[in-house]
């Protein structure tokens, strides 16, 4: 049985090295989550120790999914710090373990952060992905809404620059995020 549970900052730094290995093998599997490969065990878990003051701070959240005593997959969520931002966050490093895929637990990380998200007074979330990569047909099913693609915007593990495609979704009480002619 898989869980999936908040991780502080503290257990953050314990972590870092299964969360590093994940991200290693994440990478060098092709997705496009912010590293080139190869990409160094050591270097990614520092990366995930650095992560642990902000998540402290409330400026980032992270969760984890166990899957007995391994770490099959994360998620994050990232606050903005702008007063006129607090009503939307932007979800980040989605990751399953290649053995994980294809049992649903992407989509179990995407709807505990949506829920989370919610629960914190959230009402509107966004995330980019490399378009055409296979994480667009999950957040698509999931009820996200593209709503367009910069090219040649991030590089992907080999270093070669490709488009990304940007969704949002609306969460909590509010309903559907008000569009440009529908603006709060």
């Amino acid at each position: 049985m898989t869980e999936i549970v908040p991780v502080s900052g503290p257990e953050l730094v314990t972590y870092a090295d299964e969360l590093a290995a994940l991200l290693v093998e994440t990478v060098d599997g092709g997705s496009s989550v912010g590293f080139l490969a190869p990409l160094d065990r050591d270097a990614a878990a520092r990366w995930w120790r650095e992560r642990a003051a902000s998540v402290d701070a409330g400026h980032h959240q992270v969760w984890i999914a166990r899957d007995g005593e391994r770490i099959a997959g994360t998620i994050g969520l990232a606050r903005p710090p702008l007063p006129n931002a607090r009503h939307r966050a932007e979800v980040a490093k989605l990751m399953v373990r290649p053995a994980a895929r294809g049992r649903g637990l992407g989509r179990a990380l995407l709807e505990a952060v949506e829920h989370a998200a919610a629960g914190d007074g959230v009402t509107l979330l966004i995330l980019d992905t490399e378009s055409g990569s296979p994480a667009e047909r999950l957040y698509r099913s999931a009820g996200w809404t593209e709503c367009g693609s910069v090219p040649d915007y991030a590089a992907d593990p080999a270093g070669v620059l490709k488009p990304t495609t940007l969704y949002y979704k609306a969460v909590g009480q509010n309903g559907p995020a008000a569009g440009p002619a529908q603006q709060r």
